[in-house]
């Protein structure tokens, strides 16, 4: 049986990213947050993009910090995309034409890979292996953005022999994935882990200020080839409040001292990026929204504890659209009217007091179980199962 977890919002409140564990905090970039527990196999499946040499390098400084084994318990799926560093030097200029419209991105080069892979010109993981296929794929790339663009400050040759280095060393983590998970078809705890957030959804995220792939469950399913009926569980990851990187609507956005307050005592910094994360108030519409794409079975709230010293706390409850139409369970399409509407809120009184580390949900105070209470209630009722209360693992409320 498989478990699905999946951000809910922007993307900064699910599973990877920062994990401390015995008092160790990893960052986790392109590598599954798996990794953390010496028992777990990991794959990187198809359906993602993959910077090489980011993935030698996130491995070795997990080695360093003492994980066991890790090299020998994470694979790629050779039909996984490589994102190459001239990606990174296309999405830059891509970005510059834009100007005042950005789409806002890591600039790690995702789009254009995506789109290369769209177009049927990408190049495979498994292709590495294939040095002469590689290298004429490599270079055809680099010729057709150079027509687009002009001089490109990049040496498609020096890639090319990076690559030589790599392909010496990858070969034993790339994988047909099919047979690797047939092999873990009976397990009971296969566990997925999703990227970004259902917001950032190519489809259904705030387009065009989203990401390039299915950050969904829809996108789970395709990627790994999941039996649909062997779906346990659908673990939503909701932050108790929101926020968001990069350009793009954000209607409970708070650009005053609550905004600021969320920033600064969340550490509301990108893990990849180090950009200052955007911040606003609980959206229940955005929420309902992705509950209604992704249907949830379970939410886990995280970082509960950031909210102790607010005085009140308020909930976005409904969107009023530009045309007067009231919204509570829908997420308008059009990036315009999400500029303009106006947002309803309800706000429900702070607790004032220190949650953090709380085991217990009872030992919450009072108006910390009722703020949890209300989002369970607004998710129609979607039991929030676990509750984060500060950094480390094991600052977990488990219900």
């Amino acid at each position: 049986m498989v478990t699905i977890v999946l951000g809910s919002q922007w993307g900064d409140e699910d599973a990877g990213h920062t994990i401390v564990h015995n008092s160790v905090t990893y960052d986790f970039h392109i590598l599954p947050s798996g990794l953390v527990s010496p028992k777990c196999v990991n794959l990187i499946g198809a359906g993602t993009v993959v910077h090489i040499p980011s993935f030698f390098k996130e491995l070795a400084a997990l080695e360093e910090k003492g994980l066991q084994d890790v090299k020998s318990r994470v694979f790629i799926s050779d039909r996984a995309h490589v994102c190459f560093d001239l990606h990174s030097v296309v999405d830059g200029l891509e970005e510059a034409k834009l100007g005042g419209r950005k789409v806002g991105t890591t600039g790690k080069g995702i789009g254009p890979c995506y789109s290369d892979k769209a177009a049927r010109r990408g190049v495979r993981v498994g292709e590495i292996l294939d040095e002469e296929v590689f290298e004429r794929k490599l270079r055809s790339l680099e010729s057709g953005y150079r027509n687009r663009f002009g001089d490109l400050t990049y040496d498609v040759e020096d890639e090319i022999n990076r690559f030589k280095e790599y392909r010496k060393i990858l070969k034993p983590y790339v994988i047909d994935q099919l047979p690797f998970l047939q092999k873990y078809k009976n397990e009971d705890r296969i566990l997925v882990e999703g990227a970004n957030a259902l917001m950032l959804d190519l489809d259904h995220g705030t387009y065009p200020f989203v990401t390039s792939s299915s950050t969904g469950l829809g996108g789970a399913i395709q990627g790994l080839s999941l039996n649909p009926t062997k779906i346990k569980s659908i673990i939503g990851v909701v932050k108790a409040y929101t926020s968001r990187v990069g350009s793009g609507p954000f209607p409970s956005e708070q650009l005053n001292e609550d905004g600021d307050k969320l920033q600064s005592v969340g550490r509301e910094f990108g893990v990849t990026t180090g950009r200052k994360r955007r911040c606003g108030w609980f959206d229940l519409v955005l929420c309902r929204y992705s509950l209604a794409v992704n249907h949830y079975t379970e939410l886990n709230l995280t970082k509960l504890d950031i909210l102790d010293d607010f005085d009140e706390i308020k909930v976005a409850v409904a969107y009023k659209l530009p045309d007067g139409t009231r919204v509570e369970d829908s997420y308008p399409a059009d990036p315009n009217v999400l500029e303009k509407l106006e947002v309803e809120y309800i706000t429900l009184p702070g607790w004032k007091s220190n949650t953090m580390g709380a085991t217990k949900f009872e030992d919450l105070p009072e108006n910390a179980r009722k703020y949890v209470d209300f989002i369970e209630k607004g998710m129609d009722g979607v039991p929030i199962k676990w509750i984060g209360t500060g950094p480390a693992r094991e600052h977990l409320i488990i219900r």
